[in-house]
């Protein structure tokens, strides 16, 4: 069958296959020597290269890599694999997780972090790895005793976590957005509320056509006592004009415009 090269595939072309279909349909072929008609996924043993030379092995691949590898076994005759690589190991985390294809467990999945150095006083790295193994392979690796080969085959996914650092700052711009956002929406309520509250004062200030004395004096405007102390100003309110006067004819003294204003001055 032939094999297709990336340059042949549209334009926009990814690659995220689940965990099913990366068991069913390209390590189940691969040990069944059914190769993909794109050659998506390379035969490179992982454990002759560190996790940052990996990517440059395959054409596919932005942010995470896969790949066929053997295992090793770690021992003669024994079941573990060995999981030394160029400048550090691999180390199993968490429990494996069993895949499935409808009702049948087809395989399983096992994660694991890349160390520098050497056990047990290697040094974390970010590198991750997902093997990903047929759920019988176990049986057929027992029948191959005195071959260090474990497994003709498995799946491996190998991608670079994101770092804390950065992730926090993405977070961090993030709020500072929606910070700045917020900030935009207060000072403009502020200055609509402000306006609504200086065109309600502004129409507050209109007087009627009809009032009291009393509402007269106590209106904001009219000011402390000390400004009406001249009340000769008051003494053409004494001479109703029923042509242009609004105040109508109005009947006071000096005395009553005094402790109206002053009633009006202890309400506050």
């Amino acid at each position: 069958m032939e094999v297709t090269s990336q340059s042949t595939l549209p334009p926009g072309f990814r690659f995220h296959p689940t965990d099913e279909e990366l068991i069913v349909y390209y390590l189940r072929n691969q040990t069944m020597s059914k190769p993909c008609p794109v050659s998506i996924i390379p035969e490179v043993d992982i454990y002759k290269f560190d996790p940052w030379q990996l990517p440059e092995k395959t054409e596919f691949g932005e942010n995470e890599w896969y790949f066929f590898s053997p295992r090793e076994r770690k021992y003669p005759n024994g079941v573990r694999p060995n999981r030394a690589a160029v400048s550090g190991y691999w180390k199993a985390t968490g429990t494996d997780k069993a895949i499935h294809s409808g009702s049948s467990n087809v395989g399983v999945k096992k994660a694991l972090v890349f160390y520098k150095g050497r056990p047990p006083k290697g040094i974390k790295t970010d590198w991750i790895m997902h093997e990903y193994r047929l759920h019988d392979s176990r049986k057929a690796s027992t029948k191959r005793n005195g071959s260090m080969r474990l497994d003709e085959w498995v799946l491996c996914r190998i991608y670079k976590k994101r770092g804390a650092s950065k992730l926090l700052n993405e977070q961090e711009g993030f709020m500072d957005e929606v910070l700045m956002e917020d900030e935009t929406k207060v000072v403009v309520n502020e200055a609509e509320r402000r306006t609504e509250e200086e065109i309600m004062m502004m129409t507050s200030m209109k007087l009627p056509r009809t009032c009291s004395l009393a509402h007269l004096l106590e209106m904001d405007y009219m000011g402390p006592v000390s400004h009406i102390d001249n009340f000769s100003q008051f003494d053409h309110l004494h001479q109703p004009d029923s042509e242009s006067s609004w105040f109508g004819d109005l009947q006071f003294n000096q005395d009553e415009i005094l402790n109206h204003h002053r009633q009006a001055m202890f309400k506050f």
